[in-house]
């Protein structure tokens, strides 16, 4: 019933921009525990853009200050604006859903849903 698509992916050159686009069906999105993550071959899945409890923002430091996630209630949708992008942002990008794990305390996320996928290619 949950679909996640994604949309935007592409090519672009270094220190370029690119604007990714999740759309959902059978799920509303919220401000927690939703948000993007990416994996380039032969490394591990990383999250670059997660919305935590209350909106709150985190990302990773390989992506701080170009990366910004957004949540569009009035479309439903998750938005990640991406700048100044690198060779090293290479990567398939996917966003994710869910919800929070109450079975630990501070709760945390488990993300339940997941897009298929885009790919983001950054080269000269």
């Amino acid at each position: 019933q949950v679909q996640l698509v994604e949309s935007g992916g592409g090519s672009v050159q270094p220190g370029g921009s690119l604007r990714l686009f999740c759309a959902a069906s059978g799920y509303t999105f919220r401000s927690f525990c939703v948000g993007w993550f990416r994996q380039a071959p032969g490394k591990q899945r990383e999250g670059v853009a997660v919305v935590e409890s209350g909106g709150r923002t985190s990302y990773p430091d390989s992506v701080k200050g170009r990366f910004t996630v957004s949540v569009d209630f009035a479309k439903n949708a998750l938005n990640l604006q991406m700048t100044s992008l690198k060779p090293e942002d290479t990567a398939v990008y996917t966003c994710a859903a869910g919800g929070r794990d109450y079975r630990q305390w501070p709760p945390v996320c488990r993300y339940n849903y997941w897009g298929q996928g885009t790919q983001v290619t950054v080269s000269s």
